[in-house]
């Protein structure tokens, strides 16, 4: 593997996006064969991360929860089919059918997002004035009271991805189990891997030296020191890191096993693994959702296990390739820049290949970001910036007096051509792109603009 192109790859991403720090490991073969941190854990005492580093990873914590629900199918105690009323205070019957274990899995229940997780976690942060103390999994309960009126599927029928339903499957392992969510997971999945550095609760993780201050980056650059929003956990609230995670890994490659223990069956692995329900995002094409997992077989011809984390002050990325095994972790202490893209960028590396040819989106961020800069009118008479903006391109306009923001979006990426379009009175206008004799030139409108300097000149 071309170590230096990934760290190089790394680099470059976390300076143009403010990230503090960023920790990742790669296993191969039931070992880790890379491991690093980048940048600072901890800005004001100039401390560095470390693959030992503890951050949050977020959403991954939906496959901690799907297994912990599996465990429980492999022990006799629960079915998958099985209604969760069964379960649940909650009378829900989406078009008068049952919401099984099985849709609150698979995110395929028939309930839009209720944003509860978003609301709670800029609450918490205090981003935002909406104030949602749901402390416990019976707190969403009590919220999700008057929800049927919200549905808007059969289950099964459409996938909703829905924060709330795994909160309800940390429920479901606490009354099947009889005994606290935290409590299972440490005991069948967390313990048997030896991931002794992961954590639930806020207690743990203070006395731990390796912690990665979580930082909110604002409008400026400027980073803000923040917390870790501590409340429900089944759906998003595991804190851990790389080396950790990297075990957590590699008993998926191997099926349900770690060392010489089998954490659960090699057909429950497989049941996680399954596309049971196509998702509304696609970067490879067929992209469907499993048990707390995201499938595609198109990643160079390949089948990619993967799920991506957040709690904005946190961020994380996990992916891996059963056919190879190979897998990758990914931990920053910030929101910024998607992690999936390094992650797929190291599985690719590891693979051999090369990210910057093979990968179609990588191929078109870099297009896209090479036409960021100031244009100019003839002789500089007008002027705009033009500024990625995620997937978008925005062309910016500003006098004394006055400010405009065009949103760009994208329909035809080429090296040397790229044609983008935004609405003006209701009209459909483009802007076109095209490279000539060294110059980068912008069709806009009436003009005609030459890029004259770089955003950052």
């Amino acid at each position: 593997m071309d170590v230096n192109k990934l760290e190089s790859f790394i680099l470059e991403r976390i300076k143009k996006t403010r990230i503090p720090s960023l920790s990742i490991a790669i296993v191969k073969n039931n070992e880790i064969v890379y491991m690093r941190g980048f940048g600072f854990r901890d800005i004001d005492k100039g401390l560095p991360a470390t693959p030992n580093t503890i951050y949050g990873i977020g959403s991954i914590t939906k496959s901690f929860t799907a297994l912990a629900i599996l465990k429980l199918v492999e022990q006799g105690k629960l079915d998958l089919h099985d209604p969760i009323d069964k379960y649940v205070p909650l009378d829900i019957r989406p078009f008068n059918e049952p919401i099984r274990v099985h849709h609150l899995l698979t995110h395929s229940s028939g309930i839009p997002a209720l944003a509860y997780a978003e609301a709670f976690i800029r609450g918490s942060l205090g981003l935002d004035k909406i104030w949602l103390p749901l402390v416990t999994p019976e707190d969403i309960i009590s919220f999700m009271r008057d929800v049927e009126e919200w549905v808007e599927a059969k289950p099964g029928n459409k996938f909703f991805y829905l924060n709330e339903g795994y909160v309800l499957l940390g429920y479901i392992v606490s009354k099947v189990s009889g005994m606290k969510y935290e409590d299972f997971v440490r005991k069948y999945i967390l313990c048997p891997l030896e991931m002794n550095r992961t954590y639930f609760y806020s207690t743990e993780v203070e006395r731990d030296s390796d912690v990665a201050t979580p930082y909110i980056i604002d409008k400026d650059g400027k980073h803000i020191p923040s917390k870790f929003p501590y409340g429900i956990t089944a759906d998003g609230g595991l804190l851990s890191n790389t080396v950790d995670m990297s075990k957590y890994i590699i008993m998926y490659l191997n099926r349900g096993e770690y060392k010489d223990r089998v954490v659960i069956g090699k057909e429950y692995i497989e049941l996680m693994e399954r596309k049971y329900i196509e998702v509304p995002w696609k970067l490879f094409g067929d992209e469907g959702y499993g048990y707390g997992l995201m499938v595609t077989e198109k990643f160079l011809g390949r089948k990619l296990v993967q799920h991506s984390g957040s709690v904005l002050v946190y961020t994380a990325y996990m992916g891996y390739l059963p056919s190879d095994k190979i897998g990758v972790i990914v931990l920053a202490n910030a929101s910024g820049y998607p992690l999936s893209t390094i992650g797929i960028y190291a599985l690719t590396l590891a693979l051999g290949r090369d990210p910057e040819k093979e990968l179609e989106f990588l191929r078109k961020e870099h297009i896209i970001e090479s036409l960021e800069g100031v244009y100019e009118t003839y002789k500089g008479t007008h002027r705009y910036i033009v500024k990625r903006q995620g997937d978008f391109l925005v062309l910016h306009y500003k006098n004394r007096y006055l400010e405009s923001t065009t949103i760009l979006v994208p329909e035809e990426i080429n090296e040397d051509y790229a044609r983008f379009f935004t609405l003006y009175n209701g009209r459909k206008m483009w802007a076109e792109f095209y490279r000539r004799d060294g110059k980068t030139i912008l069709i806009f409108e009436r003009y005609k603009l030459v890029k004259r300097a770089d955003i950052t000149s």
